[in-house]
C-alpha cells in the first residue's frame, strides 16, 4: 500500500501542462504589475520634473531700459516695460504682486490699478505720479489686448510710485516681481550720482 501512494505514475502530461500555464500565467501578470509600476513611476517622476521647472523659471523679462523720476535728488517712481520670455506662460497682473528693497527698508507696493484680469481701464501716469507712495499700476498696453493678463507679444508699462526719499544717490534698489505662479522675477539698478528729473538707471 505505502508503495502504491507513493507512486506518481498518474502524474499525466495533461497535469503538467495546467501546472506550467498556471507559472506562466503567474510570470506575466507579476510582470504586468511590476511594468505598471515602472511606467507610473516614469511618469510621476516627468510631472515633477516639468513643474519644478515651471515653479523655477519666470515667465518674465524686462524690456529696455528701467527709468527712474527724480524730485529733489531722490528718486521716487520707476518706471520700466515687461514682456514674457519665449516659451513662457501667460501672467495676471491683477493677482501679481511688487516689493521695494532698498538698504534700509522692505516694503510692499500696493496694487493701485484700476484693471482687472479682463478689464479695460488703467492707470495713467499722472495719476500714479500724484497718488500715495508705494503703489504701482499699469500704465499701458502695447501689442494685446484689453485685461492684466500679460500674454504672448504684449508689453506691460509699469510704474511704481515709490516714497519720496527712496532711492538716494549712488544708492541700489531692487523690484520684486512676484507672480502668481512660477518664480520672482528681480529688478536691480541703482540710481545715478546726479538725479535728474528722468534717470535711466544702471
Amino acid at each position: 500500500m505505502a508503495k502504491l501512494f507513493k507512486s506518481e505514475e498518474g502524474f499525466t502530461g495533461l497535469e503538467a501542462a495546467i501546472v506550467l500555464i498556471a507559472f506562466v500565467v503567474v510570470a506575466a501578470v507579476f510582470s504586468y504589475v511590476v511594468l505598471g509600476a515602472g511606467f507610473f513611476t516614469t511618469q510621476k517622476a516627468q510631472q515633477v520634473v516639468y513643474s519644478s521647472v515651471d515653479m523655477a523659471s519666470s515667465s518674465l523679462e524686462v524690456l529696455g531700459d528701467v527709468y527712474g523720476n527724480g524730485t529733489n535728488s531722490y528718486i521716487d517712481g520707476v518706471r520700466f516695460v515687461v514682456g514674457l520670455t519665449s516659451g513662457g506662460s501667460s501672467v495676471d497682473f491683477a493677482n501679481t504682486n511688487l516689493v521695494f528693497t532698498n538698504t534700509t527698508a522692505i516694503v510692499d507696493l500696493i496694487n493701485s490699478s484700476k484693471i482687472s484680469s479682463s478689464g479695460s481701464v488703467i492707470d495713467t501716469l499722472s495719476d500714479l505720479q500724484g497718488g500715495a507712495p508705494n503703489t504701482w499700476g499699469i500704465i499701458d498696453i502695447a501689442n494685446g489686448d484689453d485685461g492684466a493678463l500679460l500674454e504672448n507679444e504684449e508689453q506691460f508699462t509699469i510704474y511704481a510710485k515709490l516714497d519720496s526719499t527712496a532711492v538716494a544717490p549712488n544708492e541700489e534698489f531692487t523690484i520684486e516681481v512676484k507672480p502668481p505662479e512660477g518664480t520672482t522675477y528681480a529688478i536691480k539698478r541703482g540710481a545715478p550720482a546726479k538725479i535728474e528729473k528722468v534717470n535711466i538707471l544702471y
